[in-house]
C-alpha cells in the first residue's frame, strides 16, 4: 500500500513538472463545498460602457467561462497593449464570444472612467458593445474589493499609483472552480486555447480534427526581430498594407526615414508630446491610439528594423 502510495504521488508530481515546463498554469476543479462561489465572488454593482447596471457575480460571472482584467482608459502604455493583445485573443475566440466565452476590462479610475469614457476606449479598439466583451466602472470601494478578492492588487505599490497597477488578468469558469492568473502578453492562441477548450467545458473552438503529436511540424526558430515583431507590433500591426489598429506596415523602411523610424519606435510617447507631425497625423488618423513605448533597447530597435526591411509581405 506504501509502495502504491508513493507511486502514485510520483506520478502527481511528474504530471506538474510536465505542465510547469509546457508553460501550462495548473488549475483544479473546485469539489464540492469549495468556497470558491457565491458566498466569495462580491456579487458589487458594475456599470457597463453602455449605462447598464449589472452584478459581478449573478450577471458576469456565474456559469460563464471568463477573462477578466483591470485597466483606466488615461493609461498610456500597458493598457493599451494589454487591450490589444486581449483583442487578438478575442478575434481567435469571436464565434462563441457572448454565448459561453465572456471577457470584462474593469476600469481602477473611476473617477475619470465613465461609461462614455469606456465606450469611447472600447470604440478606439473596435470592440462593440455586443461583442461578450463589456467595459465596467463602479465605485472605487467597489472595484478595489473585486482585485483584492481576484488577487490583482498590488499592495506594495498600487496605492497610490494608477501606473503601478497588476497588469495580470485571471481566467476562470466559475461553474467548474477553474481559475488561472495569467499575463495579458502570453501568447494569444495558448490563451485562446486555455478559454476556449481547458476552461471551456472541453469545447474545441474550431472543428477542425485532432491530429496526433507524431504529424506536429517542428517549431521554426524565430530570429530576433521577428520574435520582437510577432510578441510587441503584431496585435496591431500587419507586414502588408492591411491596416489593424494601426497601418499596414508594408514598405515602411522605405517610407520613413531611417532616423525618425528609429526614434519612433523606441520613444514614441516624446514624440507625440512634441507635436511631431508625422506622430500626430498616425495619432489622429488611428482613433487617437497612441503608439506605446515598448522599452525597447537601441539594439532591438535595430532588429525590428531589419526584420521589417527584409521581412516577404504577408
Amino acid at each position: 500500500m506504501k509502495l502504491h502510495g508513493a507511486l502514485s504521488h510520483m506520478r502527481r508530481l511528474l504530471l506538474m513538472v510536465t505542465l510547469l515546463q509546457l508553460g501550462i498554469g495548473l488549475s483544479w476543479a473546485a469539489p464540492p463545498g469549495s468556497p470558491w462561489g457565491a458566498d466569495y465572488f462580491p456579487n458589487v454593482p458594475l456599470v457597463t460602457q453602455d449605462g447598464k447596471t449589472v452584478h459581478f457575480y449573478d450577471d458576469l460571472i456565474k456559469d460563464k467561462v471568463v477573462a477578466i482584467n483591470f485597466i483606466y482608459t488615461a493609461c498610456g502604455d500597458t493598457c493599451p497593449m494589454q487591450t490589444a493583445n486581449l483583442r487578438q485573443v478575442y478575434k481567435l475566440l469571436a464565434d462563441r464570444m457572448g454565448r459561453d466565452i465572456f471577457f470584462y476590462s474593469i476600469s481602477i479610475d473611476p473617477q475619470h472612467d465613465t461609461p462614455g469614457a469606456l465606450k469611447e476606449y472600447a470604440e478606439r479598439f473596435k470592440i462593440g458593445s455586443d461583442s461578450g466583451w463589456s467595459f465596467l466602472t463602479g465605485s472605487k470601494a467597489d472595484t478595489m474589493l473585486l482585485r483584492k478578492s481576484l488577487g490583482l492588487f498590488r499592495d506594495d505599490a498600487e496605492a497610490d499609483k494608477l501606473s503601478e497597477h497588476n497588469t495580470s488578468f485571471l481566467i476562470g469558469n466559475e461553474r467548474s472552480g477553474q481559475w488561472i492568473k495569467r499575463s495579458p502578453f502570453d501568447e494569444p492562441k495558448v490563451l485562446a486555447w486555455l478559454l476556449g477548450r481547458s476552461m471551456g467545458h472541453g469545447k474545441p473552438n474550431s472543428t477542425s480534427a485532432m491530429t496526433s503529436y507524431a504529424s506536429a511540424k517542428e517549431i521554426p526558430k524565430l530570429g530576433r526581430g521577428e520574435d520582437l515583431f510577432r510578441s510587441r507590433c503584431d496585435s496591431c500591426h500587419s507586414l502588408g498594407a492591411e491596416e489593424g489598429l494601426g497601418p499596414g506596415l508594408q514598405g515602411v523602411t522605405e517610407r520613413r526615414d531611417r532616423a525618425w523610424l528609429a526614434r519612433w519606435l523606441k520613444t514614441p510617447d516624446q514624440m507625440l508630446a512634441e507635436n511631431d507631425p508625422i506622430a500626430s497625423e498616425l495619432f489622429n488618423r488611428y482613433q487617437k491610439l497612441p503608439m506605446p513605448n515598448l522599452r525597447l533597447s537601441d539594439s532591438e530597435v535595430e532588429a525590428l528594423i531589419a526584420y521589417m526591411a527584409g521581412s516577404p509581405v504577408r
